[in-house]
């Protein structure tokens, strides 16, 4: 499987832009899944229509189930987080894992950036960063910038980068 990540600071469009990626590459036919790392504590909808909390004190599972979809969820009492590699050995196997987050690891990512929150930019300082996203004008960078509401362009480079728009009957761009 091939990885490839969106990263950037909180409010960036991070999450906007793999949702549209997603879309966009998957309709080209190529198979994805997507990892997301939370730095904080997160909870899914775990209670029923009743208000009542379908997780049980001291299950190290608990498996939700459905007609159109199921999760689980194990509790953490370590409050150890994985390395990517761990995550992605549990996914079945797919084209591309698009992952949002891990921004330390070394897998290659774009970022999300947005001028208006005035946040320094990663890629500046980062060479694990293959390309920037962005809102605003950005100068004297030696990596690709594109606009960040240009899916397809960014969706491109992606598959380029991987290997994948071949696969997808497209021209590389590279």
């Amino acid at each position: 499987m091939e990885i490839f990540g969106v990263i950037g600071w909180k409010n960036s469009g991070k999450t906007h832009l793999v949702e549209r990626l997603v879309s966009n590459i998957t309709s080209r036919g190529i198979s994805v899944s997507t990892i997301k790392h939370a730095h904080h504590s997160f909870d899914f909808s775990t209670t029923d229509e009743q208000g009542r909390d379908l997780r049980f004190e001291g299950a190290h599972e608990v498996v939700f189930t459905s007609a159109a979809r199921w999760s689980i969820v194990r509790e953490r009492p370590d409050d150890e987080e994985d390395l990517l590699q761990d995550m992605v050995a549990r996914l079945d196997p797919v084209d591309l894992v698009i992952v949002e987050g891990y921004k330390m690891e070394s897998h290659p990512k774009i970022e999300a950036f947005r001028g208006e929150n005035k946040k320094a930019l990663i890629a500046a300082t980062d060479n694990r960063v293959e390309g920037v996203a962005s809102d605003a004008p950005l100068e004297g960078l030696s990596i690709p910038v594109f606009d960040l509401n240009d899916t397809d362009n960014i969706a491109d480079f992606i598959l380029d980068y991987v290997g994948l728009n071949e696969r997808a009957g497209k021209v590389s761009l590279v």
